[in-house]
């Protein structure tokens, strides 16, 4: 077997229109059971030569979805609880994409294996690059085959790079998590007034800077039915996040970070990653946790510290902040600053701004998956900005470390 594809999309049709239109001269006859569908690919050989032939074995769960239930609906639902057991079990030089990994095998609706049984077909390489990027599908790839990227089993992204292998090496630096509408449908068929209303204001907001809207895109929840993190939990959360941002910078070594935090007894607000970036604060993970100003800046705006979230066309500055309102100063106890916070923006103010975030990401990532360079905004501060705001809606009961910004 050469991989295995994981696809949100379904249908095997997709699957064999891909491999007819890459292979012209192909043909693949189809066989079907209670456990999927067998296809035969089939590029016959000229006058005195052999045909070479691939099989391809798929199968798909029985209720496609955005998330994997409790209850196995099918042998394919099965697996995906083990691949993600799996994943989640995997070290990783890059905790971000690894939660992105995860969250993409949520969203897995189909999968299919793929082996060529006779001969060696020499488009092989095309057809598995046009599976994967058309269906934005994460592969499962053996060692010692034509798109390999590491010694032992590892996954691929759909540009054929590497997510992930088994020594923790991951090669890139996003992986889009898309997810179609039509599977939020059953979630929103009696929708609020204020959903409508945030959900076309923003989509005026966006057109006017001249950025491609999905009107397609599902409404956030409702304020009727949001779940606001507390001011505590907010100030607890923007105190951690500021401690790890001055290690981030090198204003404090991780052993000084987490001995401030056992002193203050805030060690176990942080997340299990934060305390894992504090015991070992590499060049590599500094840079990403630069990134986290975004997610300051975005509490602090939370907790009305800040008084304008403003466009994310450029970096936040974390210095225009007043020191008499940031969570940490010299000798001073981050506590106070705790017990200080006791009101947060309205519903209405941070669901405006989670749903002009969730719609602005998803432009983003559209750029991207089209090979086009976004200007209008910085996709790295509308990523930090949705993850920030996502935790705050606590959208669908995620913590720090697992938040999900589906697109």
């Amino acid at each position: 077997m050469i991989c295995t594809f994981y696809s949100h999309t379904i249908g095997f049709e997709k699957v064999k229109e891909i491999a007819e239109r890459t292979i012209p001269n192909s043909s693949i006859s189809v066989t079907e059971n209670e456990n999927g569908i067998t296809g035969i690919l089939e590029v016959k050989g000229g006058l005195f030569g052999a045909s070479k032939k691939v099989k391809i074995i798929y199968r798909e769960r029985a209720k496609p979805s955005y998330r994997i239930p409790e209850v196995d609906d099918s042998p394919l639902t099965a697996n995906l609880k083990g691949l993600y057991g799996y994943v989640n079990g995997l070290s990783c030089n890059n905790e971000k994409v690894k939660g992105l990994f995860l969250q993409k095998i949520l969203t897995v609706n189909c999968e299919f294996s793929v082996q060529q049984v006779q001969g060696e077909l020499k488009e092989m390489k095309p057809l598995l690059s046009n599976w994967a990027k058309e269906l934005e599908a994460i592969l499962f790839v053996q060692p010692n085959t034509i798109i390999s990227k590491a010694k032992g089993q590892h996954f691929l992204d759909s540009n054929l790079n590497l997510i992930l292998d088994n020594q923790g090496n991951c090669e890139i630096d996003h992986l889009a998590v898309n997810i179609e509408s039509k599977y939020f449908d059953g979630e929103q068929d009696q929708l609020t007034e204020d959903q409508v209303s945030r959900k076309n204001k923003n989509e005026k907001v966006i057109t006017s800077q001249q950025i491609k809207a999905n009107t397609h895109l599902p409404c956030v929840p409702s304020e009727a039915e949001v779940n606001v993190r507390t001011a505590e939990e907010i100030a607890q959360r923007v105190t951690i996040l500021a401690i790890t941002n001055l290690v981030a910078f090198n204003g404090i070594t991780g052993e000084q970070a987490i001995g401030f935090l056992e002193k203050y007894g805030l060690i176990d607000l942080a997340t299990p990653n934060e305390k894992e970036f504090l015991a070992d604060p590499t060049e590599a993970k500094k840079s990403q946790e630069t990134w986290k100003c975004e997610g300051i800046w975005t509490l602090m705006w939370a907790i009305q510290k800040v008084e304008d979230l403003g466009f994310p066309n450029q970096l936040c500055d974390l210095g225009n902040i007043a020191p008499e309102n940031y969570p940490i100063a010299p000798d001073r106890d981050p506590n106070d600053f705790i017990r200080s916070i006791h009101s947060i923006r309205s519903a209405k103010e941070i669901l405006d701004a989670n749903d002009l975030y969730y719609r602005l990401d998803w432009a983003c990532v559209d750029c991207r998956i089209h090979g086009q360079e976004m200007t209008a905004v910085h996709p790295g501060v509308v990523y930090e900005r949705h993850y920030a705001l996502n935790w705050l809606i606590n959208y669908r009961g995620q913590e720090w470390d697992e938040v999900s910004c589906d697109t």
